[in-house]
C-alpha cells in the first residue's frame, strides 16, 4: 500500500484522479505499469494550495477563497454579497476533468455554472444548475470535453439575501497521456466511451483516470455497465498508436469471456485477443456470493505489437454469483481501470461535441383528432397483454383488442375499463379487469418534437391512464427497458388535483426517476379538459400541461448529476388505462381487493364509468 506522504505526491502531478487536484503540481512522476492503492487514497491526497485561489471578494479576511480549497471541512470561503460573485482555481497545468464536488455552507446558490479555461479568459460552461438547493453537489463531466488550467464558479442567483458559502471546492482530473516515442500507458486521462452505464458515478470517465484498489474491491472509481451481456467499453488514444500490452483491472463483476479489438476509424473493429477456453471455463467457475468476491488483473500482452488509435473490450458474457447461495445471479461489467500500453498516441484526443438544438420553426408530422367511426389503424397499433406485450407493474388489467375497450366517440379517443370476474385470459394469466392501450409503433418512430395531447381522465384511487413515450429499441434484448429510455409526458392515479411527469433511463428508473408532481391552478381537476406536452430535443426536455411548463430537465444536469442520455434515438406514442399497480399503491396504500385498486374504484368500473379521452394527439417537429 502507498504511503498517505506519497499519496499526496502523486495527486501534485495532476496524474491521479481519485483525489482532488493540487492547484502547483511538482514535477511529474511516471506511471507503473501495474500498482494498486488503497480506496481512502480520495481523503488522504486532498492537498490544494489555496494561494492558487481568487475570488471576487470576500465577506471578510475570516472567508477568504483560499479557505474553500484547504481540505479543513470546517473553513469555508463567504463571498461578497451578489449575485455575480464568482471563485477560480488555477490547477496549474492543462488538465482532463472528471468531476467538481462543491460542499456548500448556507448560504448557497440557487443558480450557478460551472466553467473551464485553458487560458484564465475565455470560459466554457460544463454544468449549468438552475434550481439548487444546496449540500453536496457532485457534477460529473461525461461525456463533455472539459480540459482546462482554470475552474470558476460564477454565481447566478443567491439564495439567500447573504453572499456563496463553500466548505469545500473540489476538483477531480488528471494530465492526459502525451505522445510517446517510449513505451507509456497511452490511455491514461484520455477519452472512454461506452454504449451504457450504470449512472454518472460509474461512466466510463473513471476507466483511465489511474486508480484502482489494491484488493479489487470496494466501489472504487469505476465504470459499471447495466445489467446486460453485450456490453463495451473503449478509449481514444488521440492518434495511432503501436500497442503491445492492455492492462485490465476489474471489480468482482467481471467478464468470463470478452474480445480485445483495436479500430483507427471508431467503427471498424479488429479483434486482437480473446481469453482461452480454459481461461474462460475457469472464470466461469469462480462463483462467489457478490461480499465475497473479488475482481481480477488481466494484464494482456499481445502475441504482436498491434496498430490503432482506438481499444474497446467487448464484453461476451458476466460473471456469475451466488445470490444468495445457491441461487446464481448475473450483474453488469465493472472496471476499476482500462490501460493500453505502448507508443504513440496524442493529449489532443478529446470528446467529440454534444448536439446542439436545430434551428427552423415547428411543423406537423403526426396529428389524429379521432373523428373517424373507428381507430385509424394506420396510425396506430393496439396492443394486447400477452402479444405485444406482457403483465406489468403489478397492474390488475389485461390489454385487449376490442370495441368495449378502444373505440372513437364524439370525436374523441375512448380507453375504457372493464370488470367481470375471471372472465378473461390472456398470456397464461387470468383477469378480472380489462383496458385499452395503443401506440404508434411501426408506424410512427421519431426523435425530438413536441408532443402533445388534449384529455380528459378518470378520477378514482388506483385509476392510471398515461401519455408517453418508449424508446423504440425497447424490445431489442441488447437494449431492453431503461436503457431504452422512457418520457411520462402524463401519469395520473386517481388524484383530482394532480398529475406528474417523469424520465426513466440508466441511473434514473422507477422510483428512482427524473420527474416532477403538477397542480392544476384555479382549482381544475383532471376529469376536465387538458392539454398536455412535452418538448425534446437535443439537449432538453421540457413538459407543459396547459401551456405552462412544469419541468425541464436538461441532458448537461442529467448526465452531470444522474446517468446517461438515452434520448437521442426513435420513441413513439402510447396512450394506456392501467388499473392498479405499484405507482398508485405507492400513493394510496391499497392491497384488497387488488394491488393499488380498493373496492370503490372496482365498484365504478363495473358500473361502466372509468374511461379516459383523448381529444386529439399531435406531433411537431423541426426540419
Amino acid at each position: 500500500m502507498r504511503s498517505r506522504t506519497l499519496l499526496a505526491a502523486l495527486a501534485a502531478t495532476a496524474l491521479l484522479s481519485s483525489g482532488p487536484l493540487l492547484a502547483a503540481p511538482v514535477p511529474a512522476v511516471a506511471a507503473p505499469a501495474a500498482v494498486g492503492w488503497d480506496t481512502d487514497r480520495a481523503a488522504a491526497a486532498y492537498a490544494l494550495n489555496p494561494a492558487a485561489v481568487t475570488a471576487s471578494g470576500s465577506e471578510n479576511a475570516g472567508t477568504g477563497p483560499g479557505l474553500a480549497f484547504d481540505g479543513d471541512a470546517a473553513t469555508r470561503w463567504s463571498s461578497n454579497f451578489a449575485d455575480d460573485a464568482w471563485i477560480r482555481i488555477d490547477l496549474g497545468a492543462v488538465l482532463r476533468v472528471d468531476r467538481v464536488t462543491l460542499d456548500w455552507e448556507a448560504a448557497y446558490g440557487k443558480r450557478y455554472v460551472l466553467e473551464v479555461s485553458r487560458n484564465g479568459t475565455d470560459w466554457t460552461p460544463f454544468y449549468t444548475e438552475t434550481a439548487g438547493t444546496g449540500g453536496s453537489v457532485t457534477a460529473y463531466t461525461h461525456p463533455q470535453e472539459v480540459t482546462g488550467r482554470y475552474i470558476r464558479l460564477r454565481g447566478l442567483e443567491r439564495a439567500t439575501p447573504y453572499g456563496y458559502s463553500l466548505w469545500n471546492f473540489k476538483v477531480y482530473g488528471g494530465e492526459p497521456a502525451p505522445a510517446a516515442t517510449t513505451r507509456a500507458n497511452l490511455a491514461l486521462n484520455h477519452p472512454a466511451y461506452a454504449n451504457y452505464y450504470q449512472d454518472a458515478a460509474h461512466s466510463p470517465a473513471f476507466l483511465t483516470d489511474g486508480g484502482w484498489p489494491a484488493s479489487l474491491k470496494g466501489d472504487a472509481s469505476r465504470w459499471s455497465s447495466d445489467w446486460n451481456a453485450d456490453r463495451w467499453v473503449s478509449v481514444d488514444l488521440g492518434a495511432p498508436s503501436t500497442i503491445d500490452t492492455v492492462d485490465l483491472y476489474w471489480e468482482s463483476a467481471y467478464a468470463v469471456d470478452y474480445l480485445l479489438q483495436v479500430s483507427d476509424d471508431n467503427r471498424t473493429w479488429r479483434t486482437v485477443y480473446e481469453p482461452s477456453p480454459a481461461e474462460i471455463a475457469a472464470r466461469r467457475a469462480d462463483v462467489k456470493s457478490p461480499s465475497d468476491a473479488a475482481g481480477l488483473h488481466d494484464s494482456v500482452r499481445l502475441p504482436a505489437p498491434v496498430t490503432g488509435r482506438y481499444v474497446r473490450m467487448l464484453g461476451k458474457e458476466r460473471r456469475s454469483f451466488h445470490n444468495p447461495a445457491p441461487a446464481t445471479a448475473q450483474f453488469g461489467y465493472s472496471l476499476y481501470e482500462f490501460q493500453v500500453w505502448g507508443t504513440g498516441g496524442s493529449a489532443s484526443a478529446a470528446y467529440p461535441a454534444l448536439p446542439a438544438d436545430p434551428p427552423g420553426d415547428y411543423r406537423t408530422t403526426f396529428f389524429d383528432d379521432f373523428t373517424g367511426a373507428a381507430l385509424d389503424r394506420s396510425k396506430w397499433r393496439v396492443v394486447r397483454t400477452g402479444t405485444e406485450m406482457g403483465p406489468v407493474n403489478g397492474e390488475s388489467q389485461a390489454y385487449v383488442d376490442s370495441p368495449d375497450t378502444i373505440a372513437t366517440r364524439d370525436g374523441s379517443l375512448v380507453l375504457k375499463a372493464g370488470y367481470c370476474k375471471g372472465c378473461t385470459r390472456a398470456g397464461g394469466g387470468t383477469y378480472d379487469f380489462t383496458s385499452g392501450r395503443v401506440d404508434t409503433h411501426t408506424h410512427f418512430d421519431f426523435t425530438y418534437g413536441k408532443v402533445s395531447a388534449r384529455m380528459r381522465l378518470p378520477v378514482g384511487d388506483g385509476f392510471w391512464p398515461a401519455f408517453w413515450l418508449l424508446g423504440s429499441d425497447v424490445d431489442d434484448p441488447s437494449v431492453s427497458w431503461p436503457a431504452s429510455g422512457e418520457t411520462d409526458i402524463m401519469e395520473n392515479i386517481g388524484y383530482p388535483d394532480w398529475t406528474s411527469t417523469a424520465l426513466h433511463g440508466p441511473g434514473y428508473s422507477a422510483d428512482g426517476n427524473i420527474g416532477a408532481r403538477q397542480t392544476y391552478p384555479g382549482g381544475g381537476t383532471a376529469d376536465q379538459w387538458h392539454t398536455y406536452a412535452v418538448e425534446w430535443t437535443p439537449t432538453a426536455l421540457r413538459f407543459l400541461v396547459d401551456d405552462r411548463p412544469v419541468q425541464e430537465t436538461t441532458r448537461n444536469k442529467l448526465e452531470s448529476t444522474r446517468g446517461q442520455w438515452v434520448f437521442g434515438h426513435h420513441q413513439y406514442v402510447i396512450l394506456n388505462l392501467a388499473l392498479g399497480g405499484a405507482y398508485p399503491a405507492g400513493w394510496n396504500k391499497v392491497t384488497a381487493p387488488y394491488w393499488g385498486l380498493p373496492q370503490s374504484s372496482v365498484d365504478k368500473v363495473a358500473s361502466g364509468g372509468v374511461r379516459a379521452e383523448i381529444d386529439w394527439v399531435r406531433v411537431e417537429q423541426k426540419g
